[in-house]
């Protein structure tokens, strides 16, 4: 004997729809279609039973079934607690909403197996396409060819070891533009306080860097370089360090965000009179108490940009065009104390 369905059922299938409005299930599914051939009374009894029971048609099934686009494109990050990926994200999300889509998130906290495993999933679940921050130096996991042929756009970093559209900041020329500028203020001994050599934004903001200094003719010196820091409390412990050393810096270039945030709170702290300036702009940036100088850039946009990229590799699937790499500019913005 089956049993009704009852209000509240955790999955209602579109068979309690049926048994519920009293009609097939072939009837159903041509209402939720809004097909002509259902009758406007029998549709209001069909939809009456759908609201009653909780019932949502699951579309990435039916798409599948039909051969049909997902609707879904995911996006991986390496790590949301920085506002950096948070806007990115903000970006992609606005992009897809302009085109029907909806996005689905993975954050792989700079864990290589973690992000190989995410796409992995998105891929499994048939995605129209993967927007990837990627972490390591190695991305040949993301080719499209190992993931069923779902296109692949990278952000924040250019395919390494495969060929893929790549939205990019200019990490190189803002990272420069930020040392120039202590430089032009007069300052010799500028530290760095930075990320990994192994990712692409800590390589490029190291050689902007060192290119500043070099053209200026100012030696590179070890003993205030720092590049192992990956949260605000390790950027404010690497700065004590190198303004507890004999002879130590009068100025600082940090890297992202997080080392910024850290090393204003070691030199507020320390040494109020030490320069800082900063890759990525930040909330209540303008509200410090010291001097500093921010290079700023609109990651929103970066990640709509990703989004077009990708929009048109799914709308295209046959197009043999070449991989593309986008640069967005930066801009040097100088705030006073609060």
């Amino acid at each position: 004997m089956t049993l009704p369905p009852s209000a509240g059922d955790p999955h209602p299938t579109m068979n309690d729809v049926a048994h519920q409005a009293g009609v097939s299930p072939m009837t159903v599914s041509r209402a939720l279609r809004d097909d002509p051939r259902v009758s406007p009374q029998t549709k209001i009894r069909v939809m009456g039973a759908v609201n009653a029971l909780g019932y949502r048609r699951n579309e990435a099934a039916r798409n599948l079934r039909l051969g049909r686009a997902s609707g879904l494109i995911g996006l991986v990050v390496t790590n949301l607690a920085n506002p950096f990926y948070s806007q990115l994200a903000l970006g992609v999300e606005a992009m897809a909403a302009e085109n029907g889509t909806r996005v689905m998130l993975g954050n792989s906290g700079e864990d290589v197996a973690r992000e190989r495993q995410l796409v992995q999933d998105f891929a499994s679940r048939r995605l129209d396409g993967i927007i990837v921050v990627p972490a390591g130096s190695d991305h040949r996991h993301l080719q499209p060819a190992q993931l069923a042929g779902i296109p692949v756009v990278l952000a924040a970093s250019p395919p390494i070891r495969f060929e893929a559209d790549a939205v990019l900041l200019d990490d190189f020329g803002g990272s420069w533009d930020a040392t120039q500028h202590l430089i032009e203020a007069g300052h010799r001994k500028i530290a760095f306080l930075g990320l990994q050599a192994s990712t692409w934004t800590g390589s490029e903001r190291f050689r902007g860097y060192c290119a500043a200094l070099e053209e200026a003719g100012i030696p590179l010196d070890e003993r205030i370089i720092s590049r192992q820091q990956r949260d605000v409390a390790a950027a404010e412990r690497a700065m004590l360090e190198l303004l507890d050393i004999e002879d130590p810096p009068t100025a600082v270039f940090t890297a992202n965000n997080r080392n910024t945030i850290g090393a204003y709170r070691a030199i507020r702290a320390r040494r109020p009179d030490v320069a800082l300036a900063g890759f990525d702009d930040f909330e209540l940036a303008d509200m410090l108490s010291l001097p500093l100088t921010v290079i700023s850039y609109d990651p929103r946009e970066l990640g709509r940009r990703a989004a077009e990229l990708l929009r048109d590799r799914i709308d295209n699937p046959r197009a043999q065009h070449a991989a593309r790499r986008i640069v967005l500019p930066t801009t040097l913005v100088e705030y006073g104390p609060a």
